[in-house]
């Protein structure tokens, strides 16, 4: 599978809008990408094969401080490695922009997810209590680059 990680295009967006529910959790709402979308501190990115989109990622640029909003894979594309080539691409970016840190908060019961950032050497620095659903813990992790 030849996976492409690109800048997010208004059309990218607009094509997940088609059918986001069908093919993403359900707790991601496509109204919220879309305003994260046009905020000129953010970016977007999407992973594609064969111009179709099997999963997209944020990023908000704080100062010198890169905090990755989400990554995202499609349900039915999962375990293909298409988070990490996400997560590379945001780091390889990252360093690009002179950013000294990326920063994310991840639930502490996706496991899976809390190791994709550990294998990336991301720092668990913190908890905020109740994050999710108001239920939720959310770990704090830094990679500092």
């Amino acid at each position: 599978m030849n996976i492409i990680i690109k800048k997010m295009t208004l059309d990218d967006l607009n094509s997940l809008k088609e059918n986001f529910n069908e093919k993403f959790d359900k707790f991601w709402n496509y109204s919220i990408l879309e305003n994260d979308f046009k905020n000129n501190d953010s970016y977007y990115i999407v992973a594609k094969c064969d111009n179709e989109i099997l999963g997209f990622a944020g990023c908000l640029k704080i100062v010198d401080e890169i905090n990755i909003l989400n990554i995202v894979t499609r349900i039915d594309k999962r375990n293909l490695h298409i988070g990490s080539k996400m997560l590379e691409y945001i780091i390889s970016t990252s360093k690009n922009e002179k950013a000294n840190s990326i920063t994310l908060e991840v639930n502490v019961n996706n496991i899976p997810a809390i190791k994709l950032y550990e294998k990336y050497n991301f720092e668990k620095v913190g908890l905020r209590k109740r994050y999710y659903y108001g239920t939720d813990d959310a770990i704090i992790m830094t990679l500092h680059i």
